[in-house]
């Protein structure tokens, strides 16, 4: 199993569901600028992030299933669409930013904006550690991974944040969304975290789940990082849809 995570986060943000997953044979990938270094000249574009990752995936054996939260998920679905060959399964939970209604949430647009997005990753690269860090536990992770995330913010990530976001605006997400039919070429499993306010809501992941020909999963009263909040039944979810392949 391969994990892969978003933004602005670390690999640390899987360290409590991990124990809870069957399958123990487990890669967490980091994308470059988000607990790994930048290589030179990656300009940290969607295309960019698919292109790393097929050629991550390009050396691990098979079979691979595949999971993403977040524009880690963003990463993985480019694979279920584009590269479905690299892989046995994926399962993600940012599904509903691939509908054409979705609406990127306030931050996002933040950093979207010149100028604008720039005084706010200045200001997150600034900030103590310690305060970065009790704002990403008010958001939902636990103490322990938000101090291990809040030590990976630096310039790079800043950097790689307004490239992705820059890259995303729409209609990007909603042209790459026209993708989600051939994604279907892989069972696929749509984590829903009834919480999260970050994706688009239920209702549009549901519909891109039905174009994605994704399996279900709802994760009630959990949100963004329903890994921190809801290890057990986020892995049980997953497990569960593995199961059914084996």
């Amino acid at each position: 199993m391969v994990l892969v995570h978003g933004n602005p986060e670390t690999e640390a943000i899987w360290d409590d569901l991990v124990p809870h997953l069957s399958d123990q044979k487990i890669i967490r990938l980091s994308p470059p600028g988000f607990g790994s270094a930048l290589p030179p000249g990656f300009d940290c574009s969607v295309d960019a992030y698919r292109n790393w990752l097929v050629g991550e995936l390009g050396n691990l054996a098979q079979p691979i299933d595949l999971v993403g939260h977040d524009w880690g998920g963003g990463h993985v679905m480019r694979i279920a669409m584009d590269y479905p060959g690299l892989i046995r399964s994926w399962a993600v939970d940012i599904l509903g930013a691939f509908h054409p209604d979705y609406v990127w949430h306030d931050l996002a647009q933040a950093w979207q904006t010149p100028q604008v997005g720039e005084q706010a990753v200045a200001q997150m690269a600034s900030m103590p550690a310690e305060a970065l860090a009790r704002r990403y536990e008010s958001l939902g992770m636990t103490a322990a991974i938000a101090r291990k995330v809040a030590a990976g913010a630096n310039g790079e990530m800043g950097r790689a944040i307004l490239a992705l976001y820059r890259s995303a605006a729409q209609p990007i997400m909603r042209d790459l969304g026209t993708g989600l039919p051939r994604a279907a070429a892989k069972p696929g499993l749509a984590l829903i975290a009834t919480e999260d306010h970050y994706c688009g809501g239920q209702t549009l992941a549901r519909r891109c789940a039905e174009r994605a020909g994704a399996k279900v999963a709802i994760l009630e009263g959990a949100g963004h990082w329903w890994m921190c909040q809801q290890p057990k039944q986020g892995a049980d979810a997953i497990n569960s849809f593995l199961a059914k392949l084996n």
